[in-house]
């Protein structure tokens, strides 16, 4: 698997599977994280976009283990695209285009479950007499707060058994591509442990490129929810509380100066509500905080924001 970074397929499209899977996947995470949190059902809105499509939102709050869980379908169309989109691709200008998906994040009321964001989309752009242009994208990745090695190295196992099938050189590729774009670089430091991220995928075909997708969206929940059922009945203390809520602030940053996906889906005139319910229910900023050293928190700093190679050692 190769990910051009313009390329135009002639590969048959059949847009009503990749839609009528994504609305399956958002029920079926849905139900899996309800069941994890035992205490609260999510609530569901429907919205149109005046410009073509729109989506279900739905959001599950002030539940027993999730403080806050946005799981979101959208499938947007229009005749022309925003600018986002075509600054880097230029030969979409002109084209009408859909693109819809399934993003979800989840923000834990416990310090020691880690925050998680998933997304997975398709996106095609036509015009007539010329063959589509289209891609998908998606990945998973995980922001703990009080690390765990143990949990980083399952979530990055189960990342590399589902890319496996797809070949060798799929997942250190992925999981380079999710550690570049999950960085905060006004802060130099990464958003969390990483996972896998792809973009621009339309090779070999649209079966496979299909495929891959899917195994992205199945396994987010086979790499996230052991890691909930290990850790949700751990105590802690309000400074441990507080240290995550300093810690989301940097989620905040991230999604609202570098996600792309933020920005495309604010120029596409898409549902502000839904744009940022990956914002965190509660959130705090310090002024030049720095942990203590040798602290729990600075092991988050020193053990797991740096990028490594969790799968090569041996815990």
């Amino acid at each position: 698997m190769s990910l051009p970074q313009s390329s135009i397929s002639s590969s048959p499209v059949n847009i009503s599977a990749v839609k009528n899977y994504l609305l399956s996947l958002q029920d079926t995470i849905c139900q899996q994280l309800a069941a994890a949190d035992g205490q609260v059902q999510f609530t569901e809105d429907q919205w149109v976009r005046e410009e073509g499509g729109g989506g279900r939102s739905r959001v599950l709050t002030n539940g027993a283990v999730f403080e806050q869980a946005g799981v979101n379908f959208s499938h947007v169309y229009g005749a022309t695209l925003p600018a986002s989109a075509t600054a880097h691709r230029p030969e979409l200008a002109g084209r009408s285009f859909q693109a819809m998906g399934v993003s979800l994040v989840i923000h834990p009321l416990s310090p020691f479950i880690p925050t998680s964001h998933a997304n997975v989309r398709f996106f095609i752009a036509e015009k007539d007499g010329e063959a589509p242009v289209w891609w998908f994208g998606g990945g998973f990745d995980l922001t703990p707060y009080y690390g765990f090695a143990e949990d980083a190295r399952h979530w990055h196992l189960t990342a590399q058994q589902l890319c496996q099938p797809f070949g060798d050189e799929v997942y250190p590729k992925y999981k380079k591509w999710c550690d570049d774009y999950f960085f905060i670089k006004h802060r130099n430091e990464a958003r969390g442990i990483g996972g896998l991220f792809f973009d621009d995928l339309n090779t070999p075909d649209f079966t496979t490129a299909f495929a891959f997708m899917q195994a992205v969206g199945n396994g987010f929940t086979d790499a996230y929810l052991p890691i909930v059922e290990k850790r949700k009945s751990l105590s802690w203390t309000e400074h441990q509380r507080q240290f995550q809520l300093y810690r989301r602030g940097r989620y905040v940053e991230f999604n609202l100066v570098w996600d792309r996906g933020t920005l495309f889906g604010l120029q596409t005139g898409g549902r502000t509500e839904s744009i940022l319910m990956s914002m965190p229910p509660l959130v705090r900023w310090e002024y030049n905080f720095h942990p203590e050293p040798d602290s729990q928190e600075a092991a988050l700093y020193r053990d797991f924001l740096p990028v490594r190679d969790w799968l090569a050692e041996d815990y």
